[in-house]
């Protein structure tokens, strides 16, 4: 063989992004716990050969799936002041409660697998807190948040309240719970 080309098939974004589209598909109506291999491959109309050949798991696909939905629904705002972001990002945070069933089968799954918990971590839940760093730093160098205030501690707040709410589901995540979330961040930071 020459060239670059690996053997089989070549990978098709199209077959990917019909992966990803049935898995989360396939999440919001069954659920982590019912989700197979199978039933992404058969709504995405592809064998689980073309899954397997991407991912080693329907953990791995439902990461996938969910980091994509995540990069495109969930911006980061820049509206010039603490307030204006923290509010847009909590909003946009919160209005992805829908992805309840995925993000509490993918902590479970965490929990139990330390090889994926790592993957889940690094991947998704460290990529999240970053975009909330980001926000916290340029209100650090807008003079917002005095420099020496503990932004980890800050974003272990907010992710606990958002974290604690999917998981137990004592208490709604709603545009109300953020801004009173965002309303606690605030006079914390003051």
């Amino acid at each position: 063989m020459t060239g670059d080309r690996r053997p089989g098939r070549p990978r098709s974004e199209a077959a990917r992004q019909a992966i990803l589209a049935a898995t989360m598909s396939e999440l919001r109506e069954r659920g982590y716990a019912a989700l197979t291999v199978d039933g992404i491959a058969a709504r995405a109309g592809v064998g689980k050969q073309t899954i397997y050949r991407w991912w080693s798991s329907k953990a791995d696909v439902a990461l996938t799936a969910l980091l994509d939905l995540s990069e495109t629904t969930i911006a980061v705002p820049d509206e010039g002041s603490l307030p204006a972001d923290l509010m847009g990002f909590l909003a946009e945070t919160f209005r992805q409660r829908g992805q309840r069933p995925v993000l509490v089968g993918l902590m479970a799954q965490a929990l139990l697998d330390p090889v994926f918990a790592a993957a889940f971590r690094e991947n998704f839940l460290f990529r999240r807190r970053a975009v909330l760093r980001e926000i916290l730093d340029r209100a650090v160098v807008r003079g917002e948040i005095a420099p020496d205030l503990d932004p980890e501690l800050l974003i272990d707040v907010v992710y606990g309240v958002l974290w604690y709410r999917l998981l137990v589901d004592h208490a709604p995540l709603d545009d109300e719970a953020g801004r009173r979330l965002a309303d606690l961040v605030l006079r914390a930071v003051r």
